[in-house]
């Protein structure tokens, strides 16, 4: 059986905490309640829960007394916020001590199970991808990686020393001999592990569509351009842009690549936008 989602709700008025506990028992949720801020630090930090709902002001400990608290040592919890105090400046500070959303009593109750499904949702989304990149960290840690031959542990060891600097990188090397896993080790050993790592096949596209695939391309371009599209390059924006068998470009191409790595910026197909790009390339080829 699923294991029910857990929510921490804090509020020093009886009467709402059990009508809220009431609600949210029967939207599914185990329901743990804390009445007042203080007792929410002390709860979280005893055991974990998906989500925090807490009224905002408290004669004890104020919400957002404990929601700077509890975000100093669990950052990662969605923390919704309630009060019947609304005002811009107060949902303002909630925001920035760390909170996922500010609503407002009387609770509507259809924006309340929204926003904590949404809450959860982007909190599971979050840890999953916190997992998968140390998965891939792992993946390319070169402690993972076994080469015997004295070429493979030149090559891991050249790899190594080039993955800390942004220098643009070329790998050559027949087809099948883990040019993509280089590439991938350099990348997730770099300054630029936590951002993307976007990669690309230059032979797998036609040289026509091969610019708007690389620099994106603005509504109406060319037939059949329906929405402007964002190219690899804008995609992997603060990351790494892996080109295989970037031989298969033309020399046309090959230009305007080396403009954008020399410049920074590219225009988008059809456009007239500069836009400025951050992308280390790390390129391939047979």
């Amino acid at each position: 059986m699923k294991a029910k989602q857990s929510i921490l709700v804090t509020d020093d008025d009886l009467s709402h905490r059990t009508m809220l506990r009431t609600l949210l028992s029967g939207w599914g949720y185990a329901i743990t309640e804390a009445d007042d801020g203080g007792s929410a630090v002390e709860a979280t930090r005893r055991q974990p829960f998906d989500l925090i709902l807490m009224d905002i002001r408290m004669i004890k400990v104020s919400g957002l007394a404990a929601l700077s608290e509890i975000k100093a040592f669990n950052p990662s919890i969605p923390i919704v916020i309630m009060t019947a105090y609304a005002s811009v400046e107060t949902a303002v500070e909630a925001l920035k001590k760390g909170a996922y959303d500010y609503l407002t009593k009387p609770l509507d109750f259809d924006e309340l199970r929204l926003t904590l499904e949404r809450a959860m949702d982007n909190s599971r989304l979050k840890e999953e991808n916190r997992r998968l990149k140390e998965s891939l960290g792992e993946r390319f840690d070169r402690r993972n990686l076994i080469g015997r031959s004295i070429a493979m542990k030149r090559l891991l060891d050249t790899a190594a020393q080039v993955a800390p600097s942004e220098a643009t990188v070329l790998i050559t090397g027949e087809s099948g001999t883990g040019k993509e896993m280089i590439a991938g080790l350099i990348h997730y050993n770099s300054l630029r592990k936590d951002r993307p790592f976007i990669k690309f096949n230059c032979a797998a596209i036609t040289e026509t569509l091969l610019e708007s695939e690389l620099f994106g391309h603005e509504k109406g371009a060319f037939t059949g351009a329906s929405r402007r599209k964002e190219g690899k390059f804008r995609q992997a924006d603060g990351g790494s842009l892996f080109l295989d068998e970037v031989s298969e470009m033309s020399l046309g191409m090959q230009v305007k690549i080396l403009r954008v790595l020399q410049e920074r910026e590219l225009t988008r197909v059809g456009g007239e936008e500069v836009l400025q790009v951050d992308v280390r390339l790390i390129a391939a080829t047979n």
